[in-house]
């Protein structure tokens, strides 16, 4: 395929509709029409997202038969694989933050895992691009952290959220420490989504360009290693971003544990 295009760009040129819509919205927002080539990651994103819903219903349907849901599959099959993958995100986020909040937590970060997953791997698939190398999108999942993490804070603990950023109040003479603390703390909460999406969008972006010099130098062959090293990318990639994920949310949710120690404390007393 000509360089910068794949699949879903002759897609949405096959339906003029589509991409008469999608000029118009961009004209809408921004005041800037959206090329086919523009599109390409929204198009690409919603695919992954009628994708993932579309397996987890097949296998929602097996798990639903309870006698072949207790016996295990004896090989790897879409749902031992959905088992794996999600057990292992869960599992990361217990050890991070216990049982009881990764169970609360769980959706958003498995949702992370599952879309961030398979947008990877599409990028080693000839003819696709994975969504994940557009910071428009991966800037979109990170928005979604950054204002749920902050969200879920403010909601355990309320304005002691916003208070920690200024570290312990150790007296009117340590004022300017607390002052600068706030500062620098605001920043890099605030910096959070950027080097989220960033190091997504880089690393993946430059992954799919370098598998795709080496599938145009070897037109028939795609070297095993290069494939191999794309999914090893895919992979950590994800881990990253919901392992950070995890420790984000834990961080702005840990102090309701400890006010509410402390009020137990002086209640006893």
């Amino acid at each position: 395929m000509p360089e910068h295009t794949s699949f879903f760009t002759y897609l949405i040129a096959m339906f003029p509709a589509l991409g008469e819509n999608m000029h118009r919205f961009g004209q809408t927002l921004g005041g800037k029409p959206v090329t086919a080539h523009q599109a390409e990651p929204l198009v690409a994103s919603l695919f992954v997202v009628l994708l993932i819903l579309g397996l987890g219903a097949i296998v929602g349907a097996q798990v639903k038969n309870r006698e072949q849901a207790i016996i295990p599959d004896a090989h790897l099959s879409l749902r031992t694989f959905f088992e794996l993958f999600i057990g292992y995100f869960y599992g990361l986020m217990k050890d991070i933050m216990g049982p009881k909040k990764a169970k609360r937590f769980f959706p958003i970060v498995g949702t992370c895992a599952l879309f961030i997953f398979f947008s990877n791997i599409m990028g080693l698939i000839p003819g696709l691009t994975p969504p994940t190398s557009s910071w428009n999108i991966t800037w979109g999942c990170a928005l979604v952290v950054f204002v749920a993490f902050n969200y879920y804070g403010l909601k355990e603990n309320g304005f002691g959220y916003v208070k920690h950023l200024a570290g312990p109040w150790l007296g009117w003479a340590f004022l300017p420490v607390n002052i600068l603390l706030f500062v620098i703390e605001t920043i890099s909460t605030f910096l959070r989504p950027f080097t989220l999406s960033i190091r997504l969008m880089l690393n993946m972006a430059v992954d799919h360009l370098l598998v795709g010099l080496i599938a145009s130098m070897v037109a028939l062959f795609l070297p095993i290693p290069i494939l191999m090293l794309g999914t090893i990318v895919a992979l950590v990639q994800v881990l990253v971003f919901c392992l950070l994920t995890s420790i984000y949310i834990a961080l702005a949710t840990e102090h309701d544990e400890s006010h509410g120690a402390e009020h137990g404390a002086a209640a006893a007393h």
